[in-house]
């Protein structure tokens, strides 16, 4: 009798959020509706359930608690401020109908005795299996940078489990990291945070839904003493991850708010992380106009050209794609795109002749292909003459526009930022734009992006506070100024908040020919595939071939075709073995068939640290693609499991290796893949029999 009087007591702690729920580990408690005290907030796969009197609540998944102890945390006005500090709270609720569908809008309001007043929200859609909170300040006039509206412990998860880090952006060839999740470890990463079970794929995705005022931080840490703690902020600086070197702007005013934030709880991890890739799209949708034509191939000229640019190189490229790669194509063109150093073309500079550009753009064009061309329109590369350069299109020197941080300004990459706000910017942005659509270019590479998000101690426009809200200014005039003429590609970029202004993004940073560039772009692609559903497409950049071994550009093409689209980067100007290669598999119309598709193949496995998996999958109509890379210097044997790939156990396939290696595939009752060589890839095609 003591020993369930004992349990009874513990139960009700933990129902009013005074016990931590690592006391109980993964017990299945149903939700507990006492009079007056508690609210029951349900969404699609559980409930919410909040404590009136505490502040604090807790969430379950069909009946299993999964998160408890979670409060709001604000800095407000120099001061931190949680949810449980507040004497007074009421509930509401309205019926709301919005880009996500029909739903609810919980509100919890708190207020206290110091003048300032808080709101935690709840959206819940009856079609989503997740919900969305946020967190509301109002006063007579509040400032914060730092906001976040979920914050408490979760659930123990048995198994392989990991967290992952999730970087800003692509720069300085940062890596994604699946790390262990045993105690002790702390990982923050930005916007987006998974723990999940590699073995079961069961796990918890977190993350901002919103990208135009604050850089979010996701911190999951798990200790022996305490459990696991996350926490979902808007606020997040640091010089590693945002770049940044001063902490995060404030922002101000009667009423402000934190990013909306997503949470759920998922039986695959990767489900959870596509579900959080489409509701960026939805609560964000793009600034730029849809792109509808095929998905974009072609070729960039940084993959070995660089900075050797000619015209007669260049015309040779275009020569050598109409003629030699008809078949290159997914609609009725491809794109033959200048990157940097397009500017050799020019005479007088900047503000000089650009008519031998345009007679690259209307070569291009007579050969049935589309011209493409680069910018950094956030950059100063030509700081170090000093400040009294004149910038081109403007009345302004380049020192007048230099993004300003304390006593010094912000550099990065060699490159030193300038204010998106600033209208120099502005002006030199209007001017070079113009000049390019003068010429006919029909795509646009956009490069070094992350300089426009920087956080600054003052910017031009006063109503700019912080380094997103900059971002979203300087990107919006940039993309009004294209004039909806030119398919826009992002390369170095934020990798979330790049999708309001762009049709296509690099996944990773600069990729050439090697084993070691294809681990390395797919290691983004491992964990960053979702982002696939927040834009038209991703890319692995430029797919060079080299004079590198078979097996290795059948990989450096395959890492291409798993991400989405396909530019390759090879110097057609010239004959050698990257010609000869080039004809036969970029115009292989099996290949071509996936890259139509123009979506990212999903990671089999996310146990790889800061490596890649080994295998990636993509359902493409009643066809099934397995992708299967070997990055090590020994022949390997995979074995399949159908099960874990998604595939029926009871199907009979046929099945093609798309990317022959001269070794047998095996039969259509596929039980394993034998003696992929060394360095080598190869993509199966599933048809059921």
């Amino acid at each position: 009798m003591n020993h369930l009087r004992k349990i009874t007591l513990l139960l009700l702690l933990l129902l009013i959020g005074l016990l931590p729920f690592s006391v109980f580990g993964s017990i299945h408690i149903k939700p507990i509706n006492a009079a007056d005290s508690t609210v029951n907030i349900p969404y699609a796969n559980g409930m919410v359930v909040y404590n009136l009197k505490t502040g604090i609540y807790s969430v379950y998944s069909h009946d299993e608690l999964i998160f408890s102890n979670i409060i709001a945390t604000c800095k407000v006005n120099g001061e931190m401020l949680s949810s449980a500090d507040f004497p007074e709270r009421k509930y509401s609720q309205i019926s709301i109908t919005d880009k996500f569908g029909n739903g609810t809008r919980h509100t919890i309001a708190l207020k206290g005795k110091s003048g300032v007043e808080m709101k935690q929200v709840f959206y819940m859609y009856s079609n989503c299996p997740y919900f969305i909170t946020q967190v509301e300040l109002t006063g007579a006039y509040v400032k914060s940078n730092y906001m976040s509206p979920f914050k408490g412990s979760f659930a123990h998860i048995d198994g392989d489990v990991r967290t992952v880090f999730f970087p800003f952006d692509n720069d300085t060839f940062i890596s994604y990291n699946s790390k262990p999740f045993i105690a002790p470890v702390a990982n923050t990463s930005s916007e987006t945070g998974a723990v999940f079970d590699n073995t079961s794929r069961k796990g918890f995705v977190f993350g901002s839904l919103e990208h135009e005022v604050w850089k979010t931080g996701v911190s999951t840490i798990t200790t022996k003493d305490s459990g696991n703690m996350v926490n979902v902020f808007g606020g997040y600086s640091d010089i590693a991850v945002t770049r940044d070197n001063i902490p995060h702007g404030e922002i101000g005013g009667s009423t402000i708010k934190s990013p909306k934030v997503f949470v759920g709880y998922f039986d695959d991890w990767r489900t959870g992380l596509e579900e959080y890739g489409k509701a960026n799209r939805i609560a964000e949708p793009p600034f730029i106009f849809n792109w509808t034509n095929p998905t974009p191939v072609g070729w960039n000229s940084w993959g070995v050209l660089q900075d050797k640019i000619t015209f007669d190189k260049v015309a040779k490229v275009v020569g050598f794609i109409a003629d030699s790669l008809p078949g290159f194509r997914t609609g009725n063109t491809a794109y033959v795109d200048l990157d940097a150093f397009w500017d050799n073309l020019l005479k007088g500079g900047s503000e000089g002749d650009y008519s031998e550009l345009k007679e690259f753009a209307d070569y291009c064009k007579s050969r049935g292909l589309q011209p493409g061309v680069y910018w950094a329109p956030f950059t100063d590369w030509g700081w170090k003459s000093g400040p009294n350069r004149k910038v081109e299109g403007s009345q302004y020197n380049w020192g007048d526009i230099w993004t300003k941080v304390g006593n010094g300004y912000h550099e990065i990459d060699g490159a030193r930022a300038i204010d998106p706000t600033h209208p120099g910017t502005q002006q030199r942005i209007a001017f070079i734009i113009g000049k390019l659509k003068a010429c006919g270019f029909k795509m646009i590479k956009i490069d070094f992006l992350g300089h426009g998000a920087a956080e600054s101690t003052h910017f031009y426009d006063t109503t700019v506070t912080t380094g997103m809200q900059a971002y979203r200014k300087g990107m919006e005039y940039l993309i009004k100024q294209l004039d909806g003429q030119m398919l826009v590609y992002a390369a170095i970029s934020p990798n979330l908040a790049t999708a309001r202004y762009v049709h296509t993004r690099r996944i990773a940073c600069d990729g050439f020919k090697s084993m070691h560039d294809t681990q390395y772009t797919l290691n983004s692609v491992n964990y960053g595939w979702w982002l696939t559903y927040m834009y038209n497409f991703i890319d692995a950049d430029q797919l060079v071939l080299g004079t590198e071994a078979p097996g290795v550009n059948r990989a450096r093409v395959l890492s291409g075709i798993v991400t989405g689209t396909f530019f390759t980067g090879d110097d057609f100007s010239t004959t050698g073995q990257w010609t000869a290669v080039a004809k036969k598999l970029y115009q292989n119309k099996e290949l071509l068939k996936v890259i139509k598709n123009g979506k990212a193949f999903r990671p089999v496995e996310g146990n790889t640290g800061d490596k890649t998996t080994e295998m990636f999958t993509q359902w493409i109509g009643n066809d099934f693609y397995l992708a299967v890379f070997n990055y090590s210097n020994d022949t390997k044997e995979y074995n399949i499991n159908r099960q874990r790939l998604g595939l029926s156990l009871n199907q009979k396939y046929h099945v093609e290796n798309l990317l022959p290696n001269g070794l047998p595939v095996s039969p259509s009752q596929l039980s394993s893949i034998s003696k992929l060589p060394a360095n080598d890839a190869a993509l199966y095609k599933f048809t059921k029999e």
